[in-house]
């Protein structure tokens, strides 16, 4: 592994997300030997990316299919690339700084967006603002994840769903994931919170199975939490906590 032996713990993100070569896959397998810091940082950034791109997933367009299959004479296969010998130390140096970000999007932008493009012209502009919007979406919670100093925590709402929260101090920002979230049911919906020294503060909202990035500022925040609230919100929580679960640090 082309890395300092301290570099070396900033490769777990990459490692889960299948972002390095083989033979710095190869090292770092090696050095999760002897890291149980590592181990347990690669598992919990392969359940969160697990989550992401199950959160965000959507079923193919019925007329997916019969189209690529139709088209699919007509195009022509491109030759495999080859890099340069040249061109791998400089591969290497970047590794640590590009694998995260270029991961995360082909893991999430392909359970997200994989159906857009294919039938996008059939959907109109209504499909190209949600295509808009979902890689918004992954753009904000990329810069998240790819934050040198992301932390994550695990947790289990009262009602069984499971909630993963990625924070970042540098980028200010935090980002949760929910998943078997049961529907809110009429009238109702999941209200997300940061609690700032016993005051909770609304922080946006999760209606299904996704990944939002919380509105508000964490940086002084000590909790994340959720509730159930008439549609619409509330200024303040009307119902017990169904999740209280405290920052990563």
């Amino acid at each position: 592994m082309k890395h300092h032996a301290s570099d070396a713990h900033t490769l777990a993100a990459a490692y889960a997300l299948g972002a390095l070569g083989p033979e710095e896959r190869k090292d770092f397998s090696a050095h999760l030997q002897a890291c149980e810091a590592c181990r347990q940082e690669a598992a919990e950034f392969e359940a969160t990316a697990a989550r992401l791109a199950a959160a965000v997933a959507q079923p193919p367009h019925a007329s997916a299919k019969p189209q690529v299959m139709a088209a699919i004479d007509g195009v022509r296969q491109l030759p495999p690339r080859v890099p340069s010998t040249a061109s791998a130390p400089a591969l290497g140096g970047i590794l640590r700084r590009s694998a995260l970000p270029l991961a995360l999007a082909a893991s999430v932008a392909a359970a997200a967006l994989g159906g857009v493009a294919l039938w996008q012209a059939e959907n109109g502009q209504d499909l190209k603002q949600q295509a808009s919007q979902a890689r918004q979406q992954l753009d904000a919670v990329s810069t998240v994840l790819a934050a040198p100093d992301a932390r994550t925590v695990h947790g289990r709402a009262a009602n069984g769903a499971l909630t993963t929260v990625v924070a970042s101090d540098r980028q200010n920002e935090a980002v949760f994931t929910a998943a078997n979230l049961p529907a809110p049911g009429a009238g109702k919906t999941y209200q997300l919170w940061l609690a700032h020294d016993g005051t909770m503060r609304p922080a946006g909202f999760i209606n299904h199975d996704g990944t939002v990035v919380l509105t508000g500022d964490p940086a002084d925040a000590g909790a994340v939490g959720l509730t159930l609230e008439p549609a619409g919100g509330s200024p303040r929580p009307t119902t017990d906590p169904l999740l209280l679960m405290t920052l990563p640090t």
